[in-house]
């Protein structure tokens, strides 16, 4: 069993930087560079029901007809969580966060929210959750702690759970060649300076290398599927428009929201060459001409010969424990992973 206490006060500090509010324990700690105002909630909804929007309203993607516990890492908002705690009313969601962001009075009964940094060992007890969800998540997870991360995840989802990751490599490319570094775009500008600003603390390029991560804590058949996310509304494809076009004003709130402090603590740029460099980076992604997108995730399908238990003590084949793991990586970094008995049902495409 696990125990919660009162959220420790140092958690509700914040400071001001440039006019938006930061959590003093996660800047000081290198552990989260974004604001936690108002703006930054509201910005984190509307990240939300872009997803809904390209994932056609699925909050879940594995087939779980009745989930009984569901964790939630970095719920931010807790946008995801409230509308999984309404889908599955009888199902346990908890809500996992480093900031103890304001919540509607309104809360589901059952959904719970919690305070903790990602970055500590996992206090939850093993083979606990049906599903542990975890999202945009690549800002917050110190860059030598991913695996055990990962390790945590697998530790606590029973067998037969899931895992679904959604996360973003932001380095933004154009889907014709058109933005490219050699010729200075802000685009790439801001994110190779964005990459260079969260580093050492934080690992840019660990959506690229989940594959990789999750291979070595012992899960397999990883396996991977690419789609575009368009920085506005360039694409002729009319589902791909509207996602573009729902897109355009997240972005404008991204390229200011995630750089404003490391742009300002960690490079030493003034603040208004970052003003002038988000003002370019938005003009850019706005022009339909250098058809922007986010780069995402891309893998294939791997399957490791041992499942290694994790103590180290002593090594099986998945057939020996009669588990099988299954990943699946989708849009944006999109992951799915599932423990699943060898004896159940086939994994079912998403």
């Amino acid at each position: 069993d696990f125990q919660t206490v009162p959220v420790d006060e140092t958690y509700r500090d914040v400071i001001l930087h440039h006019n938006r509010e930061y959590q003093r324990y996660a800047v000081e700690h290198g552990v989260y560079f974004s604001p936690v105002d108002d703006d930054e909630i509201e910005y984190l909804q509307y990240i939300h029901g872009l997803f809904k929007l390209m994932f056609e309203d699925r909050l879940i993607f594995p087939p779980i007809p009745q989930p009984r516990r569901i964790l939630d890492c970095g719920s931010g908002s807790a946008s995801w969580a409230i509308d999984v705690a309404e889908t599955y009313p009888e199902c346990e969601v908890i809500g996992l966060d480093i900031y103890p962001y304001p919540m509607p009075e309104d809360l589901p009964a059952n959904l719970e929210l919690q305070i903790d940094d990602l970055n500590s060992p996992s206090t939850f007890p093993s083979n606990h959750f049906d599903l542990v969800h975890s999202r945009l998540m690549s800002g917050g997870i110190h860059a030598d702690r991913w695996v055990n991360y990962l390790t945590d995840i697998f530790r606590t989802l029973r067998p037969g759970g899931w895992c679904q990751m959604v996360e973003i490599y932001f380095n933004a490319q154009s889907d014709n060649g058109t933005l490219t570094a050699t010729q200075d775009h802000a685009l790439q500008v801001w994110s190779q300076s964005y990459m260079q600003s969260v580093q050492p603390y934080k690992d840019p390029r660990a959506p690229l290398r989940l594959q990789q991560m999750l291979t070595e804590v012992g899960f397999v058949e990883v396996e991977t599927r690419v789609l575009t996310l368009p920085l506005c509304g360039w694409s002729n494809d009319p589902r791909d428009h509207n996602i573009g076009e729902a897109s355009r004003l997240i972005v404008h709130r991204m390229l200011s929201s995630l750089c404003a402090y490391p742009f300002t603590q960690v490079l030493d740029m003034s603040q208004t060459d970052v003003q002038l460099l988000v003002a370019q980076a938005r003009s850019e992604a706005d022009n339909p001409a250098f058809k922007g997108a986010n780069q995402v995730v891309a893998g294939s399908r791997v399957t490791p010969l041992m499942f290694r238990q994790r103590t180290g003590r002593m090594a099986m084949r998945g057939s020996e424990l009669g588990i099988e793991a299954r990943f699946k990586i989708d849009t944006l970094g999109l992951l799915s992973c599932s423990l699943r008995s060898l004896q159940s049902t086939p994994d079912q495409r998403i």
